[in-house]
């Protein structure tokens, strides 16, 4: 045995608890002692993968089958003929998902293939059958389809073959397996329901068990609790029974006790809590726990000291297919240990932590769930952090409960897991079981897995395999052999941190774990550079080569710094790259980041001299400079570094080096201002480069003034007084060092003020601000502003912004409190003189903003404002007369101030609603305010009377009279009004006044002028006008649809109608004149006379529609006669334009007047009958006279119509016929369908449905296949008599009563299964001696109770969407009468009949 940390066995595998959580682990705890014995199964499954030679299965056409048990074939996955070969496994288990969280390969998966090659020849050699269950403890169990038990130790040597094929005849196969804590007892459950007991140490058979539970069902669970003299089982019947094995007087005997009947709804798994060897002592574990899932619902209970229920908890809405799992574990929670109950139905598992109280109740805590996109088929504990799940694709994932994160992901399908579907159908005792429990069985794999130390098995059909997590090592170690090193790294780093998830032995103490894990690191860290020279491409292109070690380099340098180990990153890993010139490259570069991020600080002198060199060479330079400033400066060839800055402009490395390594703050500024002077005296523009300089000048400066070092860090505290003086100083120098005779004095702030005013004068601010108590920069800052004065006042090289920018300086700060400067006040009207009254009319806006801004920083108290506001009002500053006029209070100056702006015109109207709605302004001044609004309402308007209008509906409502009065154009009026009167969302206490008549009715007025085409939607939309007057006015200026409108409105129909038709008929006049005079011009006709034809005729159709719309409103509520008198006229006028336009020669206009014709005669065939029609034509002189060809189609059409509701009519009661005949045809079917019973015996009494032969009694089955006796139901009281006359009718127990159900038919309906629609009654008579023994009379009745009602109401809910009576039906009843002719029905064009067949019954 290997003395590594790997190999631990089967058995030995101590604690489930993760080591990670425990605070300091005895380092002894991992030392294994060496012993002298020969392999064993530990050793076999520690074995690298590489080194597996692929276990070969026996070919499968040499086994057997002769003698095989066609019944005794578990349902298995498919899978390739080489599913036993793990070297697939391995294939797919090497593609590791590289995210930014490397978990690396976390499960070790062997195959044992020493019990796998012997369940091979088990079944080959002495027909045990296939493997159907498997169980681990100190030893592993496999059972067999031939009711035999293989029990092999921990060197997979065959120990025990328990059983013989005599007994797997008599008992079927073994499908539940269970073996004590101690490993003296074996429990095998079997197919047809017998229970058998084996001591272990000589293979004796102890107990054979026949009547622990009702017979003609599967054990589908036996288990061992932590008593020796306690087991339960679970059958297919969903029962759970206690077993108590007892020895009296060397009689052993085994007393059975019900804890759940199948009855309240069948459980198909149960999980006895069992104790750890640390933790028998746990006093949780004294109440023997016991966890059952039900088909619906969870269960805890207690089998010690009394029987008890602690806990039931629902399953969530899941898949009725989906397996409910258990897995119980002690996981430490808050310094304590106590058992998790993990379960799972579907894709999610729930976490319940059971604990005892100190009054001795158990107390059971819900945890956070985990929710998985998989329907989960087994579920086990590895540890007391991580899961094992399969999924019903037979995917095994790792999951690591805390964080929820899916570790590794493997593939089972070679396995060939083997399933229990057999047992749970219950197929050797006849598949006398629920179909839902059936349903769950199709995927239960309960007796497949099986966990214990840490380990956990799986059995194939050919073959075991066990999974175990890997150690951290290992973990890495397949990794580094995939050549995966960045990966590897990571994960070590996780382990470093205390962040991987799965982890195994690593001490708990971080100390002693970063140490060993950074030991790990650096050996990978050399083999990763050694990997990396050696597989570097010798030849072609130089980017391949850098792209190359760019995946490397930046890799080695992070962890070499994450590892604190500078040293090993600058000597051992350097002096191995240096031998490669584009790996020494790659990793020169690869510092700057580091460097720039300040987490490397100091590089070693041929480090530095090389990275110089690189980056100077490759023209790095603005990299370099980023690296410089960071470095420390006594890694820094000063002499060498201050020369690259020199020659390459780096002038914050520069400014850098000055001042860290020679305290010298002048000659950095020296040197820029000698970049930036001499273009700005020459007079030219900037380069970009120069504004760049420029703005690091005055940056330079400000720090330098404020105490901080540029460009990061600051002035060591004693220099800081010192470079502040220095830096007055050579500002207020008269002349530069090497200055000409034209220089002109203080060059350095005069090159600031041209190349940026404001922001030198800002630097300048923020400076003041910091030295407020020291006396001496005191004396520097009045220098300085007698300085600005001097340069700048009556200077024409500034701008009056330059200029307004100093004064607004020089207001700011003498507006402060702690004012130290002294400044003449003669400056100041100096300076308003320079922006009021300039020699040109330039920058005028920018002159005016200078002013404002200098007046609110304070300057206002250096004028004399009387002074000011003659002078603003002579230059147009508005914006100043207003800041005047406010300080003074004349709001009614400030609305001339705002007309007469021509920028800030629009702004009055907020201006003037603000003022008067907010308090702050007294009465008197809101007045003033009014009245001068009222002054100005004419220019008002004429600007926007929108906003106008919302003024007045806020502040104006009780002046409109007086306002509209002053009004002059009748056009402003109208604008006004239109944007007054409109409807509002918001309603103001105001818009009540705006509802007079007077004031709509001089709108509709102004309309009628104005804006004509706006009449109507006027009088549709307003309410608020009188019908009489309106009509007066409309009538005034001919406006004859909107007086239709009105007319119609007041009920005058009759009125209405004339109006339109007089409107009509003036039309119609005007097209005929028009046809005329095309008729006599054809030849001279152009296109303007052809367009005014064609626009007369779009008035004529609009016309005529507007009077078809009105007769069709009229229409409903008018008698036959009124109806007549409507249509007939119109009809009339039609026909009239028709024979006048007959006698002119313009075809075209004849064609549309027939086609207006046939309309009206479409529109009124809803309203009028056809004979009256017909009668009103051919009293026509057009058609009473001519030939029947005149009338040919309009005949024509009312036949067409005709015949196409005689088709629909006809159509429409097939199909319902149809369908009626369909509906009641399946009905008789289904009713007349014979029934078939699920199971022999009464599920009342559990008794078979002939109990005595001597006895007649009536049997009934109801169409769910449940079979009753009478007695027995009338006992449950389940019938109900409709009328004392009429016979019984009866429901069934199971599926309707709420306390004898267990909802067998919410799952039924999911499986497609047709419920049928029957109830039968079979009466069995048994004769007399006279008659034969066996004959049966029976007596079928077919009735309609509950279940057939239900099932015809499924029937009925076959049809999806309205049926087609009910479509015809809202057809029928729709507002719009369907019309006579088919071009008459509204929407005709869209119109589709969709005659479809009747929906398919699957039966």
């Amino acid at each position: 045995m290997t003395d590594s940390p790997d190999a631990r066995s089967l058995v030995s595998a101590s604690s489930q608890l993760n080591l990670m959580e425990v605070d300091t682990i005895d380092d002894k705890e991992f030392d294994i002692p060496q012993v002298d014995t020969p392999p064993t199964l530990e050793s076999i499954l520690n074995e690298l993968e590489d080194e597996e030679e692929p276990f070969v299965l026996e070919d499968t056409c040499v086994l057997n089958t002769d003698n095989m048990d066609a019944h005794s074939c578990d349902t298995s996955s498919l899978a390739s003929s080489d599913s036993g070969d793990p070297v697939h496994l391995k294939r797919k288990r090497r593609t590791v998902d590289l995210n930014p969280t490397v978990h690396g390969s976390v499960l070790r998966h062997s195959l044992l293939k020493g019990i796998s090659a012997q369940i091979v020849s088990a079944a080959d050699k002495v027909d045990a059958g296939l493997p159907t269950a498997i169980t681990m403890s100190g030893v592993i169990a496999v059972g067999t389809s031939h009711g035999l038990a293989l029990v092999f130790d921990t060197n997979q040597a065959l120990r025990l073959c328990l059983g013989s094929k005599a007994t797997g005849a008599e008992f079927g196969a073994v499908s539940a397996l269970s073996i004590n804590h101690d490993c003296s007892r074996l429990l095998c459950g079997f197919a047809k329901g017998q229970i058998t007991m084996w001591d272990l140490a000589n293979g004796k058979l102890l107990r054979t068990i026949n009547d622990a539970h009702p017979p003609g069902t599967a054990i589908l669970h036996v288990k061992f609790t932590d008593d020796p003299t306690l087991a339960v089982c679970n059958d297919s019947g969903g029962s759970v029974f206690e077993l108590a094995f007892r020895r009296v007087m060397g009689m052993r005997s085994c007393d059975s006790r019900c804890l759940f009947s199948g009855s309240k709804g069948e459980v198909c798994s149960i999980e006895p809590l069992h104790a750890p060897q640390d933790f028998r002592d746990h006093p949780i574990t004294h109440y023997s726990l016991l966890a059952m899932a039900s088909l619906t619902k969870i269960l805890v209970i207690g089998l010690k000291p009394s029987l008890k229920v602690w806990m039931t908890f629902p399953y969530s809405k899941s898949d009725p297919s989906s397996v409910p799992q258990l897995a119980w574990q002690f996981v430490p929670v808050q310094k304590t240990v106590n058992p998790v109950l993990a379960f799972s139905k579907g894709d999610t598992v729930h976490f319940l932590l059971v604990k005892k109280e100190e009054t001795g109740t158990i107390h059971v805590i819900k945890q956070r769930q985990l929710h998985l996109s998989c329907d989960i088929i087994s579920l086990s504990w590895i540890n007391s952090r991580t899961l094992l799940l399969v999924d019903s694709h037979e995917k095994l994932q790792v999951v690591d409960r805390p964080s929820q994160e899916i570790l590794e992901t493997l593939d089972l399908e070679q396995v060939q897991l083997v399933y229990n579907s057999r047992h749970f159908k219950s197929l050797a005792t006849g598949g006398n079981v629920s179909q839902a429990l059936a349903l769950v069985g199709e995927k239960a794999c309960y007796q497949s897995v099986s966990s214990y130390g840490g380990q956990i098995v799986y059995l194939g059909t050919k073959s075991a395999h066990i999974m175990a997590l890997r150690n951290w090592r290992e973990r890495i170690d397949c990794l580094l052999k995939q050549e995966h090193f960045v990966e590897a790294l990571s994960l070590a780093w996780s382990f470093h941190e205390g962040t991987a998830k799965a982890v195994v032995g690593l001490f708990g103490d971080p100390v002693k774990r970063k140490g060993v894990v950074s030991d790990k690191m650096v050996e990978i860290i050399f083999q990763f550079t050694e990997h990396a020279l050696k597989k570097c491409p010798e030849q072609g292109k130089i980017q391949v080569m850098e792209q190359h070690f760019h995946d490397v380099v930046p890799v080695l340098v992070d962890y070499c710094l994450l590892l604190q180990r500078p040293d090993l990153l600058f000597n051992q890993l350097y002096s191995r790259l240096v031998e490669n010139t584009v790996a020494k490259g790659v990793f020169l570069e690869s510092l700057e980041s580091y460097i720039v991020a300040d987490r490397l600080g100091h590089l070693t002198t041929p480090i530095m001299k090389d990275l110089l060199a690189h980056y100077q060479s490759n023209g790095m330079m603005d990299s370099l400079e980023r690296c410089i400033v960071h470095l420390d400066i006594t890694s820094l060839d000063i002499q060498q570094v201050v020369q690259v800055c020199w020659d390459n402009q780096l002038y914050d490395a520069m400014i850098y080096v000055f001042n860290s390594g020679m305290n010298d703050y002048i000659t950095p500024m020296e040197k820029l201002f000698a970049v930036i002077g001499s273009p700005i005296r020459e007079g030219r523009s900037l380069t970009e480069e120069e504004v760049i300089m420029g703005n690091k000048l005055l940056v330079y400066i400000s720090c330098c003034l404020a105490g901080r070092a540029y460009p990061l860090g600051d002035i060591p505290e004693d220099l800081v007084v010192q470079v502040k003086n220095q830096v007055y100083e050579f500002l207020i120098r008269l002349h530069s060092a090497d200055s000409s005779d034209e220089e002109e004095v203080f060059p350095y702030i005069r090159t600031l003020l041209h190349f940026d005013t404001r922001e030198f004068l800002n630097v300048l601010a923020m400076t003041f601000e910091d030295f407020k108590n020291d006396k001496q920069a005191l004396e520097y800052q009045q220098r300085i502003v007698d300085i600005l004065l001097q340069v700048m006042v009556d200077n024409p090289d500034f701008t009056p912004s330059q200029v307004g920018g100093l004064f607004t300086f020089l207001a700011r700060q003498l507006a402060k409190p702690d004012n130290t400067l002294f400044v003449n006040r003669k400056l100041f009207d100096q300076v308003l003189e320079f922006l009021c009254c300039p020699d040109d009319d330039s920058r005028h806006t920018e002159r005016q903003q200078v002013l404002l801004e200098l007046l609110h920083v304070g300057g206002v108290v250096q004028f004399n404002e009387e002074r000011l506001l003659a002078l603003a009002e002579k230059a147009k500053f508005y914006q100043i007369c207003e800041f005047l006029y406010e300080k003074k209070h004349l709001y009614d100056k400030i609305i001339d101030c705002y007309l007469r702006d021509p920028l800030r015109k629009g702004e009055i109207f907020s201006y003037i609603h603000n003022l008067l709605s907010m308090p702050g302004y007294s009465p008197e001044e809101k007045q003033t305010v009014k009245e001068k609004v009222l002054q100005n309402m004419q220019e008002l308007v004429t600007l926007d009377p929108s906003k106008l209008a919302d003024l007045v509906v806020f502040h104006f409502v009780e002046e409109v009279q007086q306002i509209i009065s002053e009004f002059q154009d009748d056009e402003l009026l109208y604008k006004f009004l239109s944007c007054l009167l409109e409807p509002r969302e918001v309603h103001h206490p105001g818009t009540m006044l705006l509802l007079e008549h007077d004031l709509h009715e001089l709108l509709l007025d102004l309309l009628c002028r104005f804006a004509p085409q706006n009449l109507l939607s006027f009088l549709q939309t307003s309410q608020h006008y009188r019908l009489k007057e309106a009509i007066e006015i409309t009538q005034k200026y001919h406006h004859n649809e909107a007086t239709a409108y009105l007319l119609e409105k007041k009920g005058d129909t009759q009125g209405a109608f004339d109006v339109l038709l007089e409107t009509l008929k003036e039309k119609l006049s005007v097209l005929t004149a028009e046809s005329d005079r095309e008729v006599e011009e054809e030849e001279s006709h152009d296109d303007e006379e052809k367009t005014d034809s064609e626009s007369t005729l779009t008035g004529v159709k609009d016309s005529l529609n507007d009077i078809i719309a009105l007769c069709h409103r009229s229409s409903p509520n008018l008698d036959q006669q009124q109806r007549e008198v409507l249509w007939f006229p119109l009809l009339e006028t039609m026909m009239n334009s028709q024979r006048q336009g007959k006698g002119l020669g313009a075809k075209h206009t004849f064609e549309v007047l027939k086609e207006l014709t046939m309309k009206v005669l479409n529109c009124m065939s809803s309203f009028i009958s056809l004979p009256a029609i017909i009668q009103q034509i051919l009293q026509d002189p057009v058609y009473g006279t001519g030939k029947l060809a005149e009338i040919q189609g309009l005949i024509l059409g009312m036949l067409d119509t005709f015949t196409y509701e005689q088709t629909l009519l006809e159509t429409t009661t097939s199909l319902l016929n149809h369908d009626l005949h369909w509906s009641l045809a399946h009905l008789r079917a289904a009713v007349t369908r014979g029934l078939h019973p699920r199971q022999d015996y009464c599920n009342i009494c559990l008794q078979q449905y002939k109990r005595r032969q001597d006895s007649a009694e009536e049997i009934i089955v109801f169409s769910c296949g449940h079979l009753y006796h009478v007695q027995c139901l009338q006992q449950k009281d389940c019938g109900w008599a409709v009328a004392p006359e009429l016979q019984q009718r009866w429901s069934c127990y199971k599926c309707s009563s709420s306390k004898g159900g267990r909802g067998g038919t919410s799952s039924e309906p999911k499986r497609g299964r047709s419920t049928s629609l029957a109830q039968t009654r079979v009466t069995s008579v048994h004769h007399d001696a006279g008659a034969e023994a066996d004959r049966k009379k029976v007596f079928v009745e077919a009735t309609l109770d509950l279940h057939q009602e239900q099932s015809w109401d499924q029937l009925r809910c076959l049809y999806r969407g309205p049926s087609r009576l009910s479509i015809l039906s809202e057809l029928s009843h729709s507002n719009e009468k369907p019309g006579l002719l088919i071009t008459a029905q509204p929407g005709s064009e869209n119109f589709q009949l969709k005659l479809s067949p009747p929906p398919l019954f699957e039966e």
